[in-house]
C-alpha cells in the first residue's frame, strides 16, 4: 500500500481483500480510529465508560444502531469490511480474528469509534521526533497496566498503553505535540521505568511487536484504546467485535481537526 494513498483508496483496498497489513503510517495526515461494536443493550453502559475515561477512550463518533456507515467521519466508509482485521469476543473469549464481519452484522448493532495515538504521530514526525515502529513497519507495542479505569456496569478493567521510545533530550517536545490531541489520546500517561505502572518486561508486550529501544532513549507510554478489548476480556460481556490491535479505521477526517491549540 502506498503511503501517499488516500483514506478512501485505502480502505476500498482494504474491502476488495488488497490490503490486509496494520495501519500504521498509512494514509498520513487523517485521523484513525479504534473501533468497538456492541449489541445496542450494551451500548449505554460502553457510551458512560467512555465518558469516565477519555483518555483511552476518546469519543469521535456512534453509530446509529445497525448501520455500519460512519456518516459523520467516512461517508460511504463501511464498518463491516474497511477494517483490515477484526477481533470477535464472546463472554470474555477470543472467539475468531477476521477480515470481514458483514456475516456477522446485526441490526441493534452499535459500533464506537475511538481516538487513536497514530493521529499524532505525523505531527511527532514533523516536529523531529522519531516514531521507531513506523521506521521498522512493525506493530507499535501495547501494554496491559495496573491502572484501572473507572467502571461503568458490567465494562471494567485495566488501562492499556501503546509504547514509543523516545531519545531523552525530545521527550519534552513528544510531550507538548502529542498534548495538543486529546481526543487521540493526548500526553504521555507515564514516562520512564515501566514497573512503576505495572508493566514487568518492555521487551514482552501483550499486543503488538517487541520494541527496539536505542541507548539514551526512555520508553514513553500513552492510553491506548485497545483498552477496550482488556475490558472485554476482564468484563466478559456476550458479544462485542473490536478491531485489531494495530489494524484501525481511517477516517477521512484530517488530524488537525482533533488538535486544540
Amino acid at each position: 500500500m502506498e503511503l501517499g494513498a488516500s483514506p478512501k483508496e485505502v480502505r476500498q483496498a482494504i474491502r476488495q481483500g488488497r490490503y490486509a497489513g496494520g495501519t500504521a503510517g498509512l494514509a498520513a495526515g487523517h485521523v484513525q480510529a479504534n473501533l468497538v461494536i456492541l449489541p445496542q443493550r450494551e451500548a449505554y453502559d460502553f457510551l458512560v465508560f467512555c465518558q469516565r475515561n477519555p483518555k483511552p477512550c476518546p469519543l469521535i463518533e456512534v453509530s446509529d444502531p445497525g448501520n455500519p456507515e460512519p456518516v459523520g467521519v467516512a461517508p460511504g466508509a463501511d464498518l463491516r469490511s474497511d477494517v483490515p482485521r477484526y477481533r470477535v469476543y464472546r463472554d470474555g473469549q477470543l472467539e475468531a480474528e477476521v477480515t470481514d464481519i458483514a456475516d456477522r452484522w446485526r441490526d441493534d448493532f452499535v459500533a464506537f469509534l475511538l481516538g487513536c495515538s497514530f493521529t499524532f504521530e505525523s505531527a511527532l514526525l514533523q516536529a523531529g521526533v522519531p516514531v521507531r515502529h513506523i521506521e521498522t513497519h512493525r506493530i507499535v507495542p501495547m501494554f496491559r497496566t495496573s491502572l484501572a479505569c473507572r467502571p461503568a456496569g458490567r465494562f471494567r478493567g485495566p488501562t492499556v498503553v501503546s509504547m514509543r521510545p523516545i531519545p531523552a533530550p525530545l521527550v519534552p517536545r513528544a510531550v507538548t505535540v502529542t498534548a495538543r490531541y486529546p481526543m487521540a489520546h493526548g500526553s504521555p500517561l507515564h514516562v520512564g521505568d515501566p514497573a512503576r505502572i505495572g508493566i514487568a518486561d518492555v521487551m514482552r508486550p501483550d499486543w503488538g511487536d517487541p520494541p527496539t529501544i536505542l541507548a539514551g532513549e526512555e520508553p514513553v507510554f500513552w492510553a491506548c484504546g485497545v483498552t477496550p478489548q482488556a475490558v472485554a476480556l476482564e468484563a466478559k460481556p456476550p458479544l462485542v467485535i473490536t478491531h485489531a490491535p494495530g489494524y484501525m479505521f481511517i477516517t477521512d477526517l484530517p488530524d488537525h481537526a482533533l488538535a486544540v491549540l
